[in-house]
Formats: C-alpha cells, structure tokens, sequence
C-alpha cells in the first residue's frame, strides 16, 4: 500500500531511514532549493528517485501544511515485540506500551519522546487504536521512520515481556504517586499509556506490575497522555543513566 509523506522533517527521515521504498517525490513550484529542501534533494538523487516540480494547488490536496513537498512511499514496515527486544542488545529493554491512543498528534509526539532518550521500541494494538498514519508521521516530525512500533495483542505483549524479567508498569491518574528516585521507573522497563478519554483498559490495568501517577501540584486535574507519557519517559531515562 503506497502513502503521501508531506512536511520536510517527514520525507528527509523517510529517506534517511531508508526502510521504506521511495517511488517519487513532488515539490511546489517556486519553493527555494536551501536548508533541508537540499538535504532531501540530495539524498533523492543518490536514491535515484525521481523528483517533479507540481503547482502547489496539487500538494495542497494532500494536506494544508505540506511545506512545498510530497513523498509517495510504501506502508510503514511495522516490526515484531521480538524485533523490539533483540534492538535493546544487551541493554535494559525499555519499552513503550500505548493502549489504544486515538489522536495522531499525541502518537507522534510520544513517537518523537521515545526515540530521543533511545527507548527500544513502541508496541500499539491490532485494532481501534492509532496507527503510523501519514499524520503520525509529520507529528512525530520523522522519528517514526527510525522508531521499531509493532501491533500486537497488549495483553499477550505484556506476558511476552514478563518472560523476558521487563518490569511492566502502568501510567494512569488512578495509580499510585511517583516518588523521587522511584526504583519502579529503573532498569528492565516497559511503560503503559493509556488512552486519551479511558485511560487504561481493565485487563492491561491488571496485567500491569504496578500502576503509577505522575505528581501534581498545579490546579489543572491532569496533562493529556502525550504530555504524561513524555514526563513519564523521561523520568524513566534520567533513572537509567
């Protein structure tokens, strides 16, 4: 299946991650060749992929913020849990769980988070939930294109994990207060987001090892998942180093 990559982040990362095939590349007519337009020109061309100069009426079809290009590449090549756990080599795995997020902009930003502090790989659900969509794409500003996301049964995933001694821990308001120094966010680790609107399903709650929260001292009620989950993270980072 062939997809539309817009925004210059998303194709640059497209190309550089060369996972997948490239078949061309349009650009809008009037746009200047500088910054990352010549980076991208000049992997297409050691790519040997065609490049068309389109009105821009053309890639404004496509999406509104397309930057001056499109990229009409192959379906996003989803990994294996097995795939995630070999990529740790030798490391602590350190996985991220997403139990059924919906919003495209918040998969990307938690895509983006957890291929910047080197988490090993993302495991979402076979079904109702988001996927590496064109949208997940240029939210994540690329990062997808060089992150290992797999679709699998979460409640076998998380078996699978528990096999392998990764301490499997839940992200939700009705979980318990994350503590300084927390050893539950240390080591072996996968972490659980829950949905944006229902947090955590009932059966991923319990399959859990434990449920956390992050503190909150503010008056707002909570953060939205994208914010909780990148907090979350990056706690868990800062106790790996």
């Amino acid at each position: 299946m062939k997809e539309l990559i817009y925004s210059r982040n998303a194709v640059y990362e497209v190309l550089s991650a060369k996972r997948r095939q490239v078949f061309s590349i349009e650009i809008a007519e009037g746009v200047q060749e500088k910054g990352k337009l010549t980076e991208i020109l000049k992997l297409a061309q050691g790519q040997k992929i065609k490049v068309t100069r389109v009105p821009r009426p053309k890639l404004d079809k496509v999406h509104q913020n397309h930057q001056g290009i499109v990229a009409e590449v192959s379906g996003y090549p989803y990994a294996d849990v097995t795939d995630i756990l070999d990529n740790a080599k030798g490391e602590p795995p350190f996985v991220l769980i997403l139990d059924s997020l919906q919003d495209p902009q918040n998969f990307g930003t938690l895509i983006r988070t957890a291929e910047a502090i080197g988490v090993h790989g993302i495991v979402i659900p076979l079904a109702r939930s988001v996927e590496v969509t064109p949208a997940a794409v240029n939210a994540s500003s690329g990062a997808s294109e060089h992150m290992l996301i797999a679709q699998a049964n979460l409640s076998q995933t998380i078996d699978a994990l528990k096999a392998e001694n990764v301490w499997v821990v839940g992200l939700d308001q009705a979980g318990t207060e994350i503590q300084p120094g927390s050893r539950h966010l240390k080591g072996t680790l996968a972490l659980v987001v829950g949905s944006e609107g229902e947090g955590l399903h009932e059966l991923v709650r319990k399959k859990c090892d434990i449920v956390l929260k992050l503190p909150m001292k503010g008056k707002v009620e909570s953060l939205n998942a994208a914010v909780a989950g990148s907090v979350a993270l990056y706690l868990a980072y800062l106790n790996r180093m």
